[in-house]
């Protein structure tokens, strides 16, 4: 906040007015000296001042609502937890190549011997009668034999069992057609293939010598250093007393103009005096004065503005006015 300090002298004598004057003086800086109020405030804060993040109530809660009923009770009871030891923890897919289930050890209690019903179950689907096997498919035993590492019998997403192939398959020789099915195949005729980046140059190339000719065309010109001459040179006698020949001077002619050819007069050219000194005649006067007119204002309350005068309508149109008067005849 911030303060005023008045200095009053004793020498200086001055009326009870002034000092009160001073003082609401003072007052008023206090007043404007004091920080403005935030007034988002007014539009946010709703209800008493709340630290936000904590479990403090905004208001405080009635005694009687504290008390919740037995149904109250009940329902805030939390779930009973059915899961034990071994399933606890346990992760949502365990060994699963899109199993819905968990795979868990078999607790000791389900190892004794199964029910009759639980071993009908277990049987696997019989073939149909008809069935014929057409290929010999490795059984679980002996895919574990070959893959012991692997989790799954049909592997994950595969359609078809492995199986085994057979020794005469292994030591079956090559045929024809087997040879022709391997070939690779080959390019149309208008295959060019790609150029080498590096051009290989010839031996003869290499050892190859310029002769005295390419090496004189080679050699750089030789220039000497400037000026090549000097600003200012003499003429000799024979040009200074030379003369043209009559084609020559004939050539040098400038074309002339045409018989009748005017130039073009002077954009500027003086006046005389006499029409510096001339005068405007009366008459010359008379023309040069403007036209009045009365405004619109003013005609439309005469009403004789527009009437003819009496002479032209006695007047007589000349032949010649007449005669540009009548239109061309095509």
């Amino acid at each position: 906040m911030a303060t005023v300090n008045v200095l009053v002298n004793p020498d200086f004598s001055r009326s009870d007015s002034f000092y009160q004057q001073d003082l609401i003086v003072g007052e008023r800086l206090l007043e404007l000296s004091k920080p403005k109020d935030i007034k988002i405030g007014y539009f946010t804060n709703v209800g008493p001042n709340v630290m936000w993040g904590t479990q403090e109530m905004l208001w405080p809660v009635n005694t009687n609502i504290q008390k919740a009923s037995e149904r109250v009770e009940q329902l805030a009871t939390p779930k009973k937890d059915f899961s034990t030891t071994d399933s606890r923890g346990r992760p949502l897919f365990f060994y699963s190549c899109g199993r819905p289930s968990q795979i868990w050890e078999a607790p000791p209690r389900s190892l004794p011997e199964a029910s009759q019903r639980v071993n009908n179950l277990a049987n696997p689907k019989a073939f149909h009668p008809d069935y014929k096997e057409d290929r010999t498919v490795l059984g679980p035993d002996e895919f574990l034999k070959l893959f012991p590492k692997s989790q799954f019998f049909y592997s994950c997403g595969r359609n078809s069992p492995i199986w085994a192939v057979t020794k005469g398959a292994k030591s079956a020789g090559e045929r024809t057609r087997t040879l022709q099915l391997a070939a690779h195949r080959n390019p149309v005729k208008e295959f060019q293939g790609a150029r080498q980046i590096e051009t290989i140059i010839p031996a003869p190339a290499l050892s190859a010598t310029a002769s005295e000719r390419l090496q004189a065309l080679a050699a750089p010109k030789n220039r000497s250093e400037g000026p090549f001459r000097e600003p200012t040179w003499p003429v000799t006698h024979s040009a200074m007393n030379a003369t043209c020949k009559a084609r020559s001077q004939e050539l040098s002619r400038a074309k002339g103009t045409t018989d009748g050819y005017m130039l073009p007069k002077d954009e500027m050219w003086p006046i005389s005096r006499a029409a510096k000194r001339a005068t405007a005649s009366g008459r010359v006067s008379e023309l040069s004065k403007p036209v009045v007119r009365a405004s619109m204002d003013h005609v439309q309350f005469n009403p004789d503005a527009f009437l003819v005068k009496e002479t032209a309508l006695k007047g007589v149109i000349p032949k010649r006015v007449f005669d540009l008067a009548n239109p061309i005849s095509r």
